[in-house]
């Protein structure tokens, strides 16, 4: 595809050495993971999202080259080719060109027209359309046959011819498209009868937007319920636009033929054209709102998957319950499942059999922090346990996807004796001590960090999220002797199969004591090898490199650096005073060029630093349910998706609360990522509460015009650092500070 560099690098605004580098490197099965880290020399330093553009346009040229070639081929079999036609093919650029240049070629069911011509018509409808003088319907009385028996149906014919060309006009068809660009809308009307069943789309009954401003949401909001029955919708400009524009071209003169031509012209936009370019434009709106909200769903599902680990830890996991209680699970510092139990905190009659079961399993697994899910009576089992006073940190995890998790096959492989509740629990636990190792088992649409996500392109949302999954876990880094079957399985190079194989060989040969063992692995080869080696992890092993992002390929640089140094490898990994002395440029050679070199000393600085930041505790005010929510309250909250329309913020109460992109910053903003992450802790002031439907609106910009704001009611949060965190003042819920109210909106 190296044909394809020049435009790709005039588009993307880079040079076509560039993309050819990257070009050669996909041919030859390189991931974008090891391109961005180990070819930087080659591409000149190309991030990810560049290198992925690269694969983006290459794929969309791949597919313009092929629909051409058959287009062409098509064309010329019917012994219709011109230079003229081949012209406008080769000056084509999008497929849309090419289909409208095809339309007129395009083998179609049997229109109107073609009756009309095979009836011996067309020179009657070219008559009617040079606009002259002459008297058309007595021209018409001379198309009379046995299948045309009136003057009506013969200029009925020819309007049909002319409808039928000005459809297929390129020309006409391109100006038509760009009034659709500038002015067409989007509108929707609820359908008679179905106001009751389709409330929820209350704020699309009547509704319209220009389509050139219509954000993302709505789109898939409309369309939803559209597909759904309960909508009319409708995408077109003002008709008497249309028509002045097709008239433009067809209309020559005042003649007893025009109005014949105007009467084609308008069903030919009425019954072909409009009908046409509503479903191009219906189909190309319904594509740019899935390709941004698979945009929001995979920044949203990075920032969660790049979530602040807690680290080894001996956590005591609960999977909080009313009626069925709550179910207790003990971990070790590798996760491991050690105990398994059941207590009911919300039963007066077994709170102190709880509380006793919850002192001795802490005793006996010597536990260091709890993790509770925080789903139903998740706060209400944080309460329990902090009451207890055990001096132990107590983390509410997210537990989005944990039930998917803990049905699955990957849940029933690892724990095939346990029933879901304790699967759920484990994962519960796991997801603290690593997010990302242990989200990796779950389908990233089941995390709930979406926007529409179930309405777009299931094809596309997957091949994007794995992107992401797969860019994560190559950041991070994995260690070869714990990780996951799963794990392994995004890892540059590796996939399902050689990930299976790593671990069985794990298993039964003991754990990799070099990189260089994975080359025993069966079907594990050099390539292979050189795309995952530098994204796996051995602590502990023969080689001080082997625990770094530092690729096998350069251990001998490594080496000559430490050499040159007088010193060994061990002595220079970490030593800053050392690193700063050497000179990049003095080790530039034919196989590794100054950017390499100087990620090699970036990475000995701190080798294999994990990129994630430290987790923090954080604490929820007062409140366990939306009646304890009031207008006005200023309290802490934390960030649990982010949509282009606003924030979905927890509160501590079952219902997110949503921060309309409006109320989040002083300043304007487009896009609440602008500002905020995901997890991020925020103050909010509740601005409305509708308990009937379950909404709450806040507002992030306001808390910061509340005056004298007492210090009790700021976001508290501390790094976690495996001891007894400081003792934390209850968060007060201040009066209303004002009557103002904001407008909910969806």
């Amino acid at each position: 595809m190296s044909e394809f560099a020049p435009v790709i690098a005039s588009k993307l605004r880079i040079s076509t050495k560039q993309v050819e580098a990257v070009l050669q490197l996909f041919s030859e099965a390189a991931t974008i993971p090891f391109i961005a880290r180990y070819r930087k020399d080659m591409t000149g330093g190309l991030d990810e999202v560049q290198i992925l553009a690269i694969q983006d346009e290459a794929r969309f040229l791949k597919e313009f080259s092929e629909r051409k070639a058959f287009i062409e081929k098509s064309i010329t079999e019917q012994g219709k080719m011109t230079d003229y036609l081949q012209g406008k093919i080769n000056a084509a650029t999008t497929l849309v060109e090419l289909e409208d240049i095809y339309l007129p070629y395009k083998s179609k069911r049997k229109t109107k027209a073609q009756t009309a011509r095979e009836n011996g018509l067309e020179p009657l409808a070219l008559l009617m359309l040079e606009q002259g003088g002459a008297d058309i319907v007595a021209e018409a009385v001379k198309y009379l046959n046995e299948k045309i028996t009136t003057t009506d149906e013969a200029l009925q014919g020819a309007r049909d011819i002319i409808a039928e060309t000005v459809n297929e006009d390129v020309n006409l068809r391109a100006k038509l498209r760009k009034l659709f660009e500038d002015k067409a809308t989007l509108q929707s009307k609820v359908l008679a009868d179905k106001e009751t069943e389709g409330i929820k789309y209350k704020d699309y009954f009547d509704f319209s937007e220009p389509i050139y401003k219509i954000p993302s949401h709505r789109i898939l909001a409309v369309l939803r319920g559209f597909l759904e029955g309960f909508l009319r919708m409708s995408i077109l400009p003002f008709e008497e636009e249309a028509l002045e524009l097709l008239e433009k071209d067809y209309v020559k003169a005042l003649t007893p033929s025009t109005e014949h031509v105007k009467k084609a012209i308008r069903d030919a936009y009425r019954r072909l054209l409009q009908p046409s370019l509503e479903s191009e434009f219906r189909t190309a709106l319904k594509q740019k709102a899935d390709e941004e909200a698979i945009t929001v769903f995979a920044e949203n599902l990075r920032q969660l998957l790049l979530s602040s680990p807690l680290g080894s830890k001996r956590i005591l996991a609960i999977d909080p319950g009313y009626r069925s209680g709550c179910k207790v699970v003990c971990l070790d510092e590798k996760g491991e499942l050690q105990k398994t139990d059941l207590i009911y905190v919300h039963e007066a009659n077994r709170i102190y059999e709880s509380e006793h079961k919850i002192k001795e399993l802490v005793a006996k697994y010597q536990i260091e922090v709890f993790a509770i899910g925080d789903g139903t009576a998740g706060r209400e089992t944080e309460q329990f346990i902090k009451k207890m006073n055990l001096g132990l940190p107590v983390f509410l995890v997210n537990e989005d996807g944990a039930s998917v998790y803990s049905a699955s096959e990957t849940a029933r492989e690892e724990f095939p004796e346990y029933d879901v509740t304790v699967r759920g629990s484990v994962s519960i636990g796991r997801r603290l001590m690593d997010p990302l190792a242990e989200l990796v088992k779950i389908d990233p649409k089941s995390i709930g960090v979406g926007q529409y996500q179930h309405d777009v392109n299931a094809f596309r949302l997957k091949e994007r999220l794995d992107q992401t999954v797969v860019s994560c876990v190559n950041s991070v880094g994995v260690n070869l002797n714990t990780a996951s079957k799963h794990l392994l399985g995004y890892v540059s190079g590796i996939g399902a199969t050689l990930a299976e194989n790593i671990v069985k060989h794990r298993n039964e040969l003991g754990k990799f004591t070099n990189r260089e063992q994975l080359l025993k692995v069966p079907r594990l080869g050099g390539k292979a090898y050189e795309q995952c080696a530098g994204f796996l992890r051995i602590t502990d092993g023969e080689n001080p490199l082997d625990a770094s992002a530092v690729h096998p390929e350069t251990y001998s640089l490594v080496t000559k650096m430490a050499t040159d140094a007088g010193v060994d490898v061990k002595e220079i990994i970490g030593n800053e005073e050392l690193l700063k002395k050497i000179e990049p440029k003095k080790y530039v050679s034919e196989l590794f060029g100054e950017l390499t070199i100087k990620d090699i000393l970036n990475e000995l600085k701190k080798p294999g630093l994990d990129p994630r930041s430290e987790l923090e505790q954080f604490e929820f005010a007062n409140i366990y349910k939306i009646e304890d929510v009031h207008v006005g309250m200023i309290v802490p909250g934390s960030v649990t998706n982010l949509t282009r329309f606003g924030a979905f913020i927890d509160i501590g109460v079952k219902q997110d609360g949503l921060v309309h992109v409006s109320e989040i910053a002083h300043k304007y903003i487009t896009d609440p990522a602008e500002v905020l992450k995901l997890g991020q802790k925020v103050n909010v002031k509740i601005m409305e509460v509708d308990v009937a439907r379950k909404r709450i609106a806040l507002s992030i910009k306001q808390t910061e015009d509340a005056p004298e704001r007492s210090q009790n009611s700021k976001v508290k949060s501390q790094k976690f650092e495996g001891r007894k965190p400081e003792p934390q003042k209850e968060v007060s819920v201040e009066d209303a500070l004002s009557a103002l109210r904001n407008k909910f909106r969806k």
